[in-house]
């Protein structure tokens, strides 16, 4: 893998609140990630103009606000994503079938064209998340078990794929091939804490078990040089 292949593939999650840092961030890292996450936080205090500005500085956007209601209530919310020029959007497969069908039935009308509609992801199952945690809201499944039934029911919705923690990756490309997008938080290079992820791989890892993109955002904004943090990211990938 190149080292272009690799910076492609890092996600760096912009968990801020401030304007100035989003234009801070997108400027520092522009040339060292392949695109940037807008989450609840930085969307709440900031709106479409983050999103704006990370373009601005020619960096692309995920979008991820997880959207989880009524089926015409995140359809139409997935429509404003896209029409903000957003690479990646999602929502949560726990949704149901319904809610993912018709968010996807709706982008593809309007998207007919020769204007690329966002790809977009259904969470599965949170890496902060455990068995514990899903026996806690009523679910008896094991976490992997869970995750790949999600999986398969958002592909069968014509989602374009999944958020997921690198170590289902292997089990979502089984059941659902190798052109089903997966995304995975929960990574941490090897200079990096765990911190709240109980379910996480090395980037090198994530990427050999077949993860499309890796989401990243404390070990690259916590360190003391985050262009060079990125770029160690980096070489780990590229070493394999």
């Amino acid at each position: 893998m190149t080292r272009e292949e690799a910076i492609k593939k890092i996600i760096f999650a912009m968990d801020v609140k401030e304007f100035s840092d989003v234009q801070y961030w997108a400027e520092l890292l522009s040339q060292h990630v392949g695109m940037f996450k807008v989450g609840k936080q930085l969307y709440t205090a900031c709106g479409p103009a983050a999103v704006r500005m990370i373009q601005k500085c020619g960096g692309e956007v995920f979008l991820d606000l997880k959207y989880h209601d009524i089926p015409n209530t995140v359809a139409m919310a997935a429509l404003e994503a896209a029409n903000l020029g957003v690479q990646l959007c999602d929502l949560h497969a726990m949704g149901g079938y319904e809610m993912m069908n018709t968010t996807m039935e709706k982008l593809d009308k309007n998207f007919s064209g020769c204007t690329p509609r966002p790809k977009v992801l259904a969470i599965t199952v949170l890496t902060s998340s455990n068995e514990e945690t899903l026996r806690g809201i009523g679910i008896d499944l094991p976490v992997p078990e869970m995750v790949v039934k999600l999986a398969k029911l958002a592909k069968s919705a014509g989602v374009d794929g999944v958020v997921a923690s690198p170590q289902e990756v292997g089990l979502i490309r089984e059941a659902c091939g190798k052109d089903f997008l997966v995304v995975t938080p929960g990574v941490r290079p090897s200079f990096a804490s765990a911190d709240d992820q109980k379910r996480i791989m090395t980037p090198a890892e994530a990427v050999k078990a077949g993860s499309d993109y890796l989401v990243i955002g404390r070990p690259i904004a916590a360190a003391q040089r985050p262009a060079e943090a990125a770029q160690k990211i980096v070489d780990e990938i590229v070493a394999g």
